[in-house]
């Protein structure tokens, strides 16, 4: 009896192993795989590490092209891109009674510009669905050049569709006002400069020798 048991034990380990065995091989030679790319420093074939980078290099200059030389120049400084609101109050330019942040892969968060409140944050979404690599996060220009053209364009529409939360739902209030706090000293630094005479000029008061 204990040897057929026995004979029995030794049959079924030998089946098991012949139905893993395809599976420890695939396995096997996929952590060899891994090694040796990490050993050449690069991962393994069909996955190219600097897609990503070069998919934000490309929505960079997309997002330049778009938008005026005074958004790209805070964006590129700061981060992030304020647009106005034109919904009701005063509209257009500095006037504005309240206006917008837009941080990539963040809400858009609304602000009064007179006294820094924060008005709500707003939650939207764009996918990427570029093939083959496609997946749910865009590059991170291409989200707040999204955003931008949506607010833009219809913002009533953005406002009306979007998931609005109350501020500190999930940017951190500190964070938006320390960038307020920036975005001022970065205007006012602009202003100085733009109103600098240029280097080597001589002022209109000073006679030429």
């Amino acid at each position: 009896m204990g040897l057929a048991l026995g004979t029995a034990a030794v049959v079924l380990v030998v089946l098991l192993w012949e139905l893993a065995r395809p599976t420890l091989k695939r396995a096997l030679a996929h952590s060899i795989e891994l090694w040796a790319a990490s050993r050449r420093g690069s991962a393994p074939s069909g996955y190219d590490p600097g897609r990503e980078r070069r998919a934000e290099q490309r929505a960079r200059t997309l997002l330049r092209s778009c938008v005026s030389e005074e958004d790209w120049a805070m964006y590129r400084d700061l981060g992030f891109l304020r647009v106005w609101g034109r919904l009701g109050g005063r509209a257009g330019g500095v006037e504005a009674a309240y206006a917008y942040l837009i941080y990539p892969h963040k809400p858009i968060v609304a602000y009064v510009p007179e006294t820094g409140e924060l008005l709500n944050e707003y939650c939207v979404a764009f996918p990427d669905h570029s093939k083959p690599y496609g997946s749910s996060r865009l590059p991170d220009s291409d989200d707040v050049l999204a955003k931008w053209m949506a607010l833009t364009a219809d913002e009533r529409r953005l406002v009306g569709e979007a998931n609005m939360h109350l501020p500190g739902r999930q940017v951190d209030p500190d964070r938006v006002r320390r960038d307020l706090v920036r975005l001022r000293r970065w205007e006012r630094e602009r202003s100085r400069a733009a109103a600098a005479p240029p280097v080597g000029r001589p002022r209109d008061n000073v006679r030429a020798a």
